[in-house]
């Protein structure tokens, strides 16, 4: 139950907070629709399962899934603020369109608002950026997408909402569109450092797994 009622209060809590920076920035009334899947049992259920309260428990879930999260396969296939949505797999490759402009804004909301609700009492917008900036090297992010959300955080930790306007950033996004392709093709992606380590059902799966490799080797000729 204490893990139910802090999940609940956790993600209402990042809601209200993107709804306020949706305010902000002239999205308001869209962002009325951030996260509701959240609330829906395919989420909510495990979610509670893996609640941690500093993180999401999309981390937490990888870690005792073997890495698979069906949390998150769920969530970046029903919510366009989400740069996975707008990405596809076509022979081989990762396609990554660019986010329109109102998801794309959403999205810059969802990353302050997370900073926020997980660290309080350490948030800055400076740090929200630089989590940003360090997490995207890995994403598959259509460029004028990644531009755009590094513009906006950058001017939200040097002057907060005064130059985050609806017609302002309207106006630096087509700027930016501009200067990309709308659909960009990815073939390598760097990697960071090594995977952390499964624990819990993951690491006995993962063991379970290592056996069953070994049997099969014994048997072959």
């Amino acid at each position: 139950m204490k893990k139910l009622i802090g999940h609940f209060l956790t993600i209402t809590k990042h809601r209200n907070r993107v709804i306020a920076n949706g305010f902000h920035m002239g999205i308001f009334f869209h962002c009325l629709r951030h996260d509701l899947s959240k609330y829906g049992p395919s989420e909510f259920i495990p979610s509670v399962k893996y609640y941690a309260g500093d993180h999401s428990p999309v981390y937490e879930e990888r870690l005792n899934n073997g890495y698979f999260s069906k949390i998150c396969q769920h969530h970046t296939r029903r919510n366009k603020h989400h740069y996975e949505y707008w990405t596809d797999y076509f022979f081989g490759r990762v396609i990554a369109k660019r986010m329109p402009y109102v998801y794309a804004t959403e999205y810059v909301c969802d990353v302050l608002a997370a900073s926020r609700t997980y660290h309080p009492e350490s948030f800055t917008g400076l740090k929200a950026l630089e989590y940003f900036k360090t997490h995207s090297q890995r994403y598959f992010i259509n460029s004028a997408t990644y531009e755009y959300v590094c513009y906006c955080l950058g001017e939200y930790a040097k002057n907060g909402w005064k130059n985050l306007s609806k017609k302002k950033t309207k106006a630096k996004y087509a700027q930016i569109a501009a200067k990309y392709p709308d659909v960009e093709i990815f073939t390598t992606m760097p990697l960071g450092p090594g995977l952390p380590p499964l624990k819990g059902d993951g690491l006995r799966a993962a063991e379970a797994l290592d056996k069953s490799k070994i049997k099969l080797e014994d048997q072959s000729c």
